[in-house]
């Protein structure tokens, strides 16, 4: 009897998971063998934490994933650092194909004078603090009255927002509690969101920004000085309807008047960050005016403004994380590729004839950048499970020397490594479901990954999260 396909996917997020579904259900004359490897001990990658807590809507596609992974024809190996606890050459050793799918879970960097002072910090690193990663300090400061975000996607009015927003507002969610105590004690009471580029070339999705305008104790203010519109913005305007809802809710805020509420959250287009003002630590921020080109891009004015600012978070992107024995392209932040295949050099990547490692992929983020929505990796997966089916059938894929399903269980072991299955995440989600139960909500993340692998082993933790 043939032995099945085997194939290794290190990346338990929704780009994983995603590209392993579609294995299992691809069309083909042979069977498939799929064991999915993640450094974390939960699965799910930036959905589990990088959506803001007090997002349950989108939260709800880690549901979605779970219903993947309780068919059973998936394995979990969670807890397994790449790099560390097991190589690429091991990987090749055991499987037929490996297809990295690891994200960008850092922060872009933001080239500007004063950018690396205190009290400037990166969006991820406060995503990952709210959100509980289980591998960052538990204390954030908040001892800022006056806040810069810098960027205009969905990120940036994440930070903006659990910022500006009351700690009583997200006791509902599933931060715990060191997350809703560094908020309760919280000195902000201006946050600033500034955008390059004009209202019509914002990137927030039409809900999270009506969202912005029904949190509580919070007055939104905008500019009207700073709704320019051109030809090329009213083209998008008219001919993309999420354009057209995110401008209209924009335009309807310039309509509020200030309620006097204790929190103010501003947004300001057309100011391009240029400088973060101070000497040790932030004092401020310095914006040059922009003027829209005519083709949707802007131009500087030379008309400079100093705005006295205690933090700036910037909130420009995320960015992707070199891997060990793989190639890596510094300027984008990707494994180089061409269509999912991984290209035996920088030199050779984006070319359709270029020498690829046998039986190595990419999908997600860490394939093409962190551009689009979560369910954009869906065609990320299947161009790469297309090629990789091709690769199969022409007999381009290398033999592995221990295919066997319990060869790779047995290296783990002999190596001490604390893998975590799909059976241990789920004692590790009833743990977290008992914790909210008592006060009527969903779940109460475990923030520390001794915690977690405790959960996952049936151990008693105190209801703190922490391990005596």
């Amino acid at each position: 009897m043939t032995r099945p396909l085997r194939v290794a996917i290190v990346g338990a997020g929704p780009a994983g998971i995603y590209a392993a579904d579609l294995l299992t259900k691809a069309e083909r004359e042979f069977d498939v063998s799929i064991d999915l490897f993640e450094r974390l001990p939960a699965p799910f990658g930036l959905v589990r934490y990088g959506v803001a807590p007090d997002h349950p809507r989108i939260k709800g596609i880690i549901n979605a994933l779970i219903k993947v992974l309780d068919r059973g024809d998936i394995r979990l190996f969670a807890n397994v650092d790449y790099g560390t606890d097991i190589t690429r050459e091991e990987l090749q050793e055991h499987y037929d194909a490996v297809i990295f799918s690891t994200g960008c879970f850092i922060d872009a960097k933001l080239d500007i004078p004063g950018i690396d002072l205190e009290r400037s910090y990166g969006a991820a690193d406060f995503v990952n603090w709210y959100d509980a990663h289980p591998d960052v300090p538990q204390t954030w400061p908040l001892d800022a009255e006056r806040v810069a975000v810098i960027g205009n996607g969905n990120v940036a009015l994440d930070v903006a927002r659990v910022l500006a927003k009351q700690a009583d507002d997200m006791r509902s969610t599933e931060i715990p509690d060191h997350v809703y105590e560094g908020l309760r004690r919280s000195q902000v009471t201006d946050v600033h969101v500034f955008g390059r580029r004009g209202p019509a070339q914002a990137k927030f999705t039409p809900l999270e920004l009506r969202e912005l305008g029904h949190v509580k104790d919070v007055d939104i203010i905008v500019y009207p000085e700073d709704f320019e519109f051109d030809e090329a913005s009213m083209a998008t305007i008219h001919s993309n309807n999420q354009v057209k809802q995110v401008t209209k809710t924009l335009t309807d805020f310039t309509l509020r008047e200030p309620t006097g509420a204790p929190r103010r959250l501003h947004l300001h287009f057309l100011h391009a960050p240029v400088a973060v003002l101070g000497e040790t630590e932030v004092t401020g921020l310095r914006t040059e005016r922009q003027e829209l080109d005519g083709s949707g891009g802007v131009t500087g004015t030379g008309e400079f403004t100093d705005w006295p600012m205690d933090a700036v978070y910037r909130a420009v992107g995320y960015f992707g994380t070199a891997l060990p024995q793989l190639p890596f392209d510094d300027q984008r932040g990707v494994i180089p590729n061409h269509e999912g295949r991984v290209a035996d050099s920088l030199r050779q990547a984006d070319a359709a004839e270029a020498p690829f490692l046998p039986g190595v992929y990419a999908t997600g983020w860490i394939k093409r950048g962190p551009v689009g929505l979560i369910g954009h990796t869906k065609g990320d997966a299947l161009e790469t499970i297309t090629h990789l089916i091709e690769d199969h059938l022409a007999g381009d894929l290398p033999d592995p020397a221990e295919p066997g399903e319990d060869a790779i269980v047995e290296l783990l072991r002999s190596k001490g490594v604390d893998f975590v299955d799909w059976e241990g995440y789920h004692l590790l989600e009833a743990a977290e479901k008992a914790l909210g139960e008592p006060h009527g909500r969903e779940r109460v993340k475990i923030a520390t990954r001794e915690a977690m692998l405790a959960e996952a082993r049936r151990a008693v933790v105190p209801a703190d999260g922490t391990v005596g």
